[in-house]
This record gives C-alpha cells, sequence and structure tokens, in this order.
C-alpha cells in the first residue's frame, strides 16, 4: 500500500541537532502473520529563507538527535535571502531512521517535505 503524505513546514531552529521527521510505525494486532513494516520515501525537500540575509541548513540522516559525521545531507547549504532552496529524489527512511538537523540563525528558514509512505 502506498500513500502520499508531506511533513511540515517546520522552522528550523540554530539548534543541529533537533529531529525534524521520524516515519510512523505500525504495532499492535493478534493472530497476524507478523508486523507490516513502514517506509518512508522521500521525493521533496523545500526550504524557505524568509529574513533579508542569507541562512545555512545542515541536515543528518541517522539516530534520533544525531549528527554523526558521515551522515550528512547537507551541511551549511546557504539559502539566498528571500528565496528557497529545493531538492527532489528518492531518500528512503525506515522507522529507526530521523531527518535531524537545523539552522545557523533559528526561526530563519523554514522546511517542508513530500514523499510516500509504503506499508509491507
Amino acid at each position: 500500500m502506498q500513500r502520499q503524505i508531506r511533513f511540515g513546514p517546520v522552522a528550523l531552529s540554530a539548534t543541529l541537532t533537533t529531529n525534524i521527521y521520524n516515519p510512523p510505525t505500525l504495532t499492535g494486532g493478534t493472530g497476524g502473520a507478523g508486523t507490516p513494516t513502514v517506509r518512508f520515501v522521500l521525493t521533496h525537500l523545500h526550504v524557505v529563507n524568509k529574513t533579508a540575509g542569507a541562512v545555512t541548513f545542515s541536515l543528518w540522516l541517522g539516530a534520533t538527535g544525531a549528527n554523526t559525521a558521515g551522515t550528512e545531507l547537507f551541511s551549511a547549504y546557504s539559502v539566498a535571502a528571500n528565496s528557497a532552496y529545493d531538492w527532489y529524489g528518492e531518500l528512503p527512511f525506515d522507522a529507526a531512521d530521523f531527518l535531524v538537523g537545523g539552522a545557523s540563525a533559528g526561526t530563519s528558514l523554514t522546511v517542508e517535505g513530500e514523499g510516500y509512505l509504503y506499508i509491507a
């Protein structure tokens, strides 16, 4: 089963270890043939700068609240004043994966993402 979803918009804080998104899990039930798994595939990320100056953002894919070296998706990526940045692709997230990050100036950037949830 597949369902299109979005997360956000979320104002990015200046704390680079902030959890931004984590896929849901499926739990419960009795007598089933196993627990279904959920996978989210991010297809679009939209970052808006609402200020009069350039602001950077950094994002990681990994554990909750972690920005471990080697898991960077974006590192100090600059968004020009009063403009936006769009990323398109197919980035899978499992239930243990978190999108973590922040901005160089708190609440200056807003992030929103779209993708598909798959249940298997």
